[in-house]
């Protein structure tokens, strides 16, 4: 367990501001006003976002996450215990995804992010906002201690079965989730679980440095400048580890699919 040995300190003098140009961003979608069919009538016509409004409108808001986060992790390192619990609250789920996909064992994955918040615990203080966001820094922390991880058990893993997927993972987001139709069947739903496991099988078996980029930008939702930042690499390089990964994953998708006709 992470202990918490913070001094609580009032932080009433601080309170979080939200950037300026978020007021109502989102409150509705731009409008055309064009005049009604009778005289003195206006009608507001909607008119959809263009891809580069919604991009834009994602880029906010994550400027707008990553301010309020850095204002916690401030609170944490000024000594707040309250802000710790708030920020292990907030990450957890992600951090434990990661090692999970990474590692295809629930008890590795629960393990590594419990050393994950305990380095967190102790290092925190050496994050520097100007230089990047917390959640790439955090996962970056993550990967080297994966990555550490991955060599530990090199030879065990060779030998190992795969875990099967645990009950604390169901809600997580998996690629087989991203393509299933609304609304399935009893026996859509089964079929799509047995699609999980397959691709969660396939996963393992994918190179670790491709294996890992695929898992942070398909899994993750992390965007190609933030895997970059993470992975301590050129955007070009994680893009072609992204298509190579995407790759080896379908070959393996392929390949289990008629092992198991």
């Amino acid at each position: 367990m992470v202990r918490s040995g913070y001094r609580t300190k009032s932080e009433a003098a601080h309170k979080l501001i939200r950037h300026p140009s978020s007021r109502n961003f989102a409150a509705s979608a731009p409008a055309k006003i064009a005049a009604g069919p009778k005289s003195g009538i206006v009608v507001a016509v909607a008119v959809p976002q263009s891809k580069q409004a919604v991009l834009n409108e994602r880029n906010l808001s994550r400027l707008e996450e990553n301010a309020l986060t850095n204002a916690l992790v401030r609170r944490c390192i000024a000594g707040d215990a309250s802000a710790w619990e708030e920020l292990v609250k907030q990450q957890n789920r992600r951090i434990y995804n990661i090692c999970y996909r990474f590692t295809g064992s629930a008890s590795d994955a629960e393990d590594l992010t419990q050393e994950v918040f305990i380095r967190l615990y102790r290092t925190m203080s050496s994050f520097e906002p100007d230089k990047g966001s917390f959640t790439t820094w955090l996962t970056t922390l993550t990967r080297n201690m994966l990555v550490d991880h991955f060599r530990r058990t090199r030879q065990e893993r060779m030998t190992d079965s795969i875990d099967a997927a645990p009950a604390a993972d169901e809600e997580a987001p998996t690629l087989a989730e991203r393509v299933e139709d609304h609304g399935p069947s009893p026996q859509a739903r089964l079929a799509s679980k047995e699609t999980q496991k397959m691709v969660h099988q396939a996963l393992q078996k994918v190179s670790p440095d491709l294996r890992e980029a695929v898992i942070l930008r398909d899994l993750q939702d992390m965007d190609y400048k933030e895997i970059a930042a993470a992975l301590k690499v050129p955007e070009g390089t994680v893009k072609s580890r992204i298509n190579r990964g995407r790759a080896e994953l379908a070959r393996l998708l392929s390949r289990i699919n008629r092992q198991a006709v």
